[in-house]
């Protein structure tokens, strides 16, 4: 009996259907029925279904897919394609690159939507990457993809991933359509070379810009901290009218925090998604600029607004309780840190309490938090007895500086910046000799 072909309506339906599973005992009863209405007469129709479970998040579908496209007796270029991309998007590029030469053994020739997904794998194949990145773009000339748009994007990531820019470009010159993807992966590509002149160069002659080329410039300047420049072309963006995603949300906020732009900072904050990262990046800017009260009504709002505290966060906070001398503000958020939000303390935790009750003048107090909380010296490491020996000398405390100072020896962890901070505390305590 002959079936009737697979039509478009039904390729649709059938991908929605497998995209819309949520177990693999529902894709294996839709992969049942496609067998029972469709295969033999028409294999093509198993196509749907492979795309949707190979491209899952789903691990399990991942794996079921790749069994049913190793007991398939007919491969499509579409079938192929598919389990490149999957595997490229499961973080197996080795076996992504493998399925192409059993493609060209099949007798089944890649297209323009087979090399992409190729390329990227080969950026991940670690110290072969170039040399097979090379045999893949030779195989995109020899079946005339190299003026395809989408190749062209694929060949200028890869070589700039290896940091080669020369032939990243040859790609781009030899473009007969440049959209801007194209563009923007190679204003990318400079960027993370460091090469700011090309970049910005190309930037500025792009004919046309969407939010992923503004941000591409924006997260280049970002690296090589010309945060007035990642402001000024945010303003530029905003004037064009284009919204900010989250990865210039970062690097503008990034840039205010550096710059000690603590209004903007927060102005550009209220666009953001606001994850513990958003909240992180403004509250250590504003933390870093000294506005403490400001420091701690954001944590109060992070809260509020559901996110969780990280230990970044904490980091944060204790350095700006330090330095403004709130001491029993500091000390509140330390208990709350693990009482409430479940935050075990680290060292750098420890460090900033440590740092937070000895600037503050209560050396003893320091050295009794110590105590109770990581064993004394013994327990801490050299940022927080770095801390400690440092208050011994600006409050000189010598009798603790010198306890520190001996059972430093006794543990063999001195160095250069303890024997100088030691040698001062005695020299300013007339202990010379």
């Amino acid at each position: 009996m002959t079936q009737k072909a697979f039509t478009a309506s039904q390729t649709t339906t059938l991908l929605s259907l497998a995209r819309a599973c949520t177990a693999l005992s529902q894709l294996k009863q839709l992969h049942a029925h496609v067998l029972k209405l469709h295969l033999p007469g028409n294999p093509s129709a198993i196509g749907p279904l492979l795309s949707a479970a190979a491209t899952s998040s789903d691990p399990s579908f991942l794996s079921y897919a790749r069994s049913v496209f190793q007991h398939l007796r007919c491969r499509s270029t579409f079938m192929y394609n598919t389990m490149i991309r999957g595997h490229v998007q499961s973080g197996s590029p080795v076996t992504a690159v493998s399925l192409y030469p059993d493609m060209l053994r099949s007798g089944v020739e890649g297209n323009n939507y087979t090399f992409p997904p190729l390329i990227k794998a080969c950026v991940f194949m670690g110290p072969d990457s170039k040399a097979i990145g090379l045999l893949v773009h030779a195989q995109v000339v020899k079946l005339g993809y190299r003026v395809d748009p989408f190749v062209v994007s694929a060949l200028i990531e890869f070589y700039s991933s290896v940091c080669d820019l020369e032939s990243a470009r040859k790609p781009f010159d030899g473009s007969t359509v440049r959209d801007v993807v194209t563009w923007t992966a190679l204003v990318d590509g400079y960027g993370k070379a460091g090469d700011m002149e090309n970049a910005r160069h190309l930037f500025d002659e792009m004919p046309e810009r969407n939010v992923i080329s503004w941000s591409a410039m924006m997260a280049a300047y970002s690296r090589v901290s010309d945060f007035k420049e990642v402001l000024s072309l945010f303003r530029q963006m905003q004037e064009v009218g284009f919204e900010p995603n989250e990865s210039v949300l970062v690097s503008v906020l990034t840039a205010c925090a550096h710059l000690g732009a603590v209004t903007q900072g927060l102005w550009v904050h209220s666009y953001a998604k606001r994850d513990a990262e958003a909240w992180n990046t403004i509250i250590t800017g504003v933390a870093l600029n000294g506005a403490v009260v400001k420091c701690l009504e954001l944590f109060k709002k992070m809260i509020a607004h559901g996110t969780q505290p990280t230990e970044t966060t904490f980091v944060a906070l204790l350095t700006a309780c330090t330095h403004a001398k709130m001491t029993k503000e500091g000390l509140k958020l330390f208990e709350e840190m693990g009482n409430i939000h479940g935050i075990r303390p680290k060292s750098e935790h420890f460090a900033c309490v440590v740092d937070l009750l000895a600037r503050s003048g209560m050396v003893e107090e320091a050295e009794k938090f110590m105590e109770e909380k990581i064993g004394g010296l013994g327990g801490a490491d050299a940022s927080v007895w770095g801390a400690l020996l440092h208050a011994c000398r600006i409050y000189g405390n010598v009798e603790l500086g010198n306890r520190i100072w001996k059972k430093l020896i006794d543990m063999g962890i001195t160095d250069s910046g303890t024997r100088v901070l030691s040698y001062n505390i005695y020299k300013e305590a007339g202990w010379e000799n």
